[in-house]
């Protein structure tokens, strides 16, 4: 028996079949290429769905250690109450991608769970690269933290959020913050994240199902890390499958399909959590691609996946 997608997800991929089969991939190392062609579809994913009435956005800035100034978008449900709060990091290799794509998915997230988010514009490589999109991250993290009082949230209860490279930025940012010894982050939640800059090796079982491919992450890590990618000198702060020691860090939610590229790595990081006595809670997706939750958005993993990411947020 051979894998093979989802029922629901083959469905909704079927009217992007035709176009995506006549469309040639951008080659390695063609960013603006990739930034050309996924962008618009990122933007017409988050916006299929309605962005919730009953939740407000407010613009903020904070200012990096290079003087830059870092946007930040909060987003809260009207008549919200004091309790935690999460940064929330978007997708996109760390090479596309900006916080005006993903409304509506942070607004969905803030509406049903009640928990407001700071979803952060950081700098993306190869224009600017690690540690600098990392850093914004950090930044970020310290603002929440030093105005919590004045936004109605628990400094004690912040967590971190982000889906595909935006998982991964949250993951290593839990790292950083153990480094430097603070600021606390109560809860990761870990979607679909892009973690190891080595995942290089082509899975045949899978190859024919991918949206974000082989070739995707060989374009991605050397924008971010140079040529310094793949080899033995990254640190886990710049891709967290690197890390030998998780003790520490806070629980994690971790979950991926079973037909993308991050697989094995997001396997094999919530093993080393565990093995480090890491709360985590792990889900692998059968039949799904990566970013299938906003593809096929009403089929049953879709929703089921969207339920476990609320009830989640609510327990921070």
């Amino acid at each position: 028996m051979t894998l093979s997608l989802d029922p629901e997800i083959a469905e909704a991929l079927a009217p992007m079949a035709g176009t995506m089969a006549e469309v040639k991939p951008p080659p390695v190392g063609d960013i603006a290429g990739r930034r050309a062609m996924w962008e618009p579809i990122i933007g017409a994913a988050g916006g299929a769905q309605p962005i919730p009435a009953d939740v407000t956005t407010r613009e903020h800035y904070a200012t990096a250690d290079d003087g830059a100034q870092i946007k930040m978008r909060w987003y809260v449900k009207d008549g919200a109450t004091p309790g935690p709060a999460v940064l929330f990091f978007h997708g996109g290799g760390y090479i596309f991608g900006h916080i005006d794509l993903f409304d509506g998915p942070v607004s969905r997230y803030v509406s049903s769970s009640g928990v407001p988010m700071l979803s952060v514009e950081y700098r993306r490589a190869p224009e600017h690269p690690f540690p600098t999109p990392l850093e914004d991250a950090y930044t970020a993290l310290r603002w929440l933290h030093e105005h919590a009082a004045e936004l109605d949230v628990d400094a004690n209860r912040i967590g971190v959020m982000g889906d595909s490279a935006g998982g991964g930025m949250a993951a290593a940012l839990t790292i950083l913050a153990r480094e430097r010894g603070g600021p606390q982050i109560a809860r990761q939640i870990l979607l679909m994240p892009m973690l190891n800059d080595r995942t290089n090796t082509p899975d045949p079982h899978i190859e024919p199902y991918l949206l974000w491919s082989y070739d995707d992450s060989r374009t991605a890590w050397p924008a971010l890390l140079g040529k310094a990618a793949g080899g033995p000198d990254v640190p886990p702060t710049a891709a967290p499958a690197r890390l030998e020691d998780a003790t520490g860090l806070p629980p994690a939610y971790i979950e991926v399909g079973q037909l993308d590229v991050f697989r094995d790595e997001d396997t094999a990081y919530a093993t080393k959590l565990s093995r480090a006595g890491v709360p985590v809670e792990f889900h692998l997706h059968p039949g799904a691609p990566h970013e299938f939750d906003s593809i096929a958005f009403t089929s049953d993993v879709a929703r089921r996946a969207i339920a476990d990411r609320v009830r989640v947020l609510k327990s921070i």
